[in-house]
C-alpha cells in the first residue's frame, strides 16, 4: 500500500485549524497561550540519529508553533524498558500536557501509555508503535523501507542472487518497527534469493549482530555469503567487522537504514552498499505538531495521512513519511543536499581518495 508524501504545515498554530473531522485531544488542553509542556522520551542512544536530530529537531519545531513558549522536557531509556516506563510516570506525576515517545519496547509501555490517558495526558507514538490507548502515530513507512532495502540488495546481488546464501539480520522482536522491515524485505526478496540464516538481533546492538555474522559464517561458509540484509547501519557495521574477520574478501553488499555518519562513510569506502535516509526533520516536526495541536485541544486531521491499527488500538491517525534509498552515486543529492552532513564531515583523511571517486570534493 502506497503512501503520499506529507506537506507539514509550517504557520504557528496559534490559530485553530478548520480542518473537517472530530480527532482531537481528550481533554481541553492547557497550553492555549502557547506555554505547552512536552515530555520526548527516546529509546537509546547506541543510534546516533536520537540525539543528533530527533531531540534538537522538535525542541526547535515546538518552539517555532508555541512562539517560544513551548518547552520540552526530555528523557532518554538507554534501551532499557523499565526505565523508560518510570520516565514516562515521572512525567505523568510532573503534569506534562502531551507525551511524545518513541518505545524501547512496545508492549512494555503500554502501562505507562494507559496511566497517562487516566490522568488526561494525550500520547503521540514517535517512530514505533506502541500499544495502549494512544492518540495518534507518527513514523516513516517502515514496509516501504524494508522494500527499498531488498530492492537494493536484488539490484547489487544481479546473477549472484540465486548462487549462494544471504543473511538477514533483522532487528530486536521489541520494536513493532522491526517486524515492518522484515515483512517489507521479505516481499521483495522471497523467492528470489536463498537466505542461509536469519536473526532477529536483541536490541538491535552491533556486537550482537557481529556474533550472530560469525556464527552465520561458521555455519554457511565464507565462501557461500552473497549478501547481507542488515535492519540498520549500526548493526551493518558490526556485520562487516565480522566479514573482515573471517577474511572474507571482497565483501558482499549489505544494507542498512538510518544513515548514520558512520554508515555514509562505510558506502563511500565501498564497504557498506546502501542505507536508507529518512528525513528526521519531517518525522520530528510531524510529531512535533501533532502533540502541540493536542496540547491545544485542536484538531489534528489535517495534517493525518493514514490510520493505523497496533494490537491494542484500533484505527490510530497517522502522519507516514516515505524514506529513500542510499548509495556512493546519490549521497550528495541527498544527506549533503538536505545538510544531514557536511562533504568535510564525510571525506575524512582515509577517504580522500573514495571522496574522489565518487564526486564528493
Amino acid at each position: 500500500m502506497g503512501r503520499a508524501p506529507v506537506a507539514l504545515a509550517v504557520a504557528a498554530l496559534a490559530v485553530t485549524l478548520t480542518a473537517c473531522g472530530t480527532t482531537e485531544a481528550g481533554s481541553a488542553g492547557s497550553g492555549g497561550d502557547g506555554a505547552v509542556r512536552i515530555g520526548l522520551l527516546l529509546p537509546e542512544n547506541e543510534t546516533a540519529r536520537y540525539e543528533k536530530f530527533d531531540k534538537p529537531l522538535m525542541e526547535k519545531k515546538v518552539a517555532l508553533l508555541t512562539l517560544g513558549k513551548g518547552k520540552v522536557l526530555y528523557a532518554n531509556a538507554g534501551g532499557d524498558a523499565v526505565r523508560q516506563s518510570a520516565q514516562a510516570d515521572a512525567m505523568i506525576k510532573d503534569k506534562v500536557d502531551v507525551l511524545v515517545i518513541d518505545a524501547v519496547d512496545s508492549k512494555a509501555i503500554a502501562g505507562a501509555v494507559t496511566k497517562a490517558k487516566e490522568a488526561g495526558i494525550a500520547v503521540v507514538a514517535y517512530d514505533r508503535l506502541a500499544e495502549g490507548p494512544i492518540d495518534a502515530y507518527t513514523s516513516f513507512d517502515n514496509e516501504d523501507v524494508g522494500r527499498v532495502q531488498g530492492k537494493a540488495l536484488l539490484e547489487a546481488l544481479g546473477d549472484k542472487a540465486r548462487n549462494g546464501k544471504i543473511v538477514m539480520m533483522n532487528g530486536a522482536v521489541t520494536d513493532p518497527n522491526a517486524a515492518s522491515f522484515k515483512t517489507g524485505a521479505r516481499s521483495v526478496l522471497d523467492g528470489k534469493v536463498n537466505v542461509g540464516k536469519e536473526y532477529d538481533t536483541v536490541e538491535w546492538k552491533p556486537e550482537n549482530a557481529n556474533t550472530n555474522m560469525a556464527a552465520a559464517l561458521s555455519a554457511l561458509g565464507k565462501d557461500k555469503v552473497v549478501g547481507v540484509y542488515s535492519a540498520n547501519d549500526g548493526m551493518a557495521g558490526g556485520i562487516i567487522s565480522a566479514l573482515k574477520a573471517a577474511g572474507v574478501s571482497p565483501l558482499p553488499p549489505v544494507t542498512g537504514q538510518d544513515a548514520e555518519l558512520a554508515g555514509v562513510r562505510r558506502i563511500v569506502a565501498g564497504e557498506q552498499y546502501m542505507t536508507v535516509y529518512k528525513p528526521y526533520a519531517r518525522e520530528a516536526e510531524a510529531a512535533a505538531e501533532l502533540a502541540v495541536l493536542l496540547a491545544q485541544g485542536e484538531k489534528i486531521d489535517g495534517i493525518i495521512n493514514q490510520v493505523v491499527s497496533s494490537p491494542t488500538t484500533k484505527r490510530i491517525p497517522a502522519v507516514l513519511i516515505p524514506g529513500m534509498s542510499v548509495t556512493r552515486d546519490n549521497i550528495r543529492s541527498t544527506v549533503v543536499l538536505d545538510g544531514v552532513y557536511t562533504i568535510d564531515e564525510i571525506c575524512t583523511d582515509a577517504l580522500k581518495a573514495a571522496c574522489q571517486e565518487t564526486g564528493l570534493k
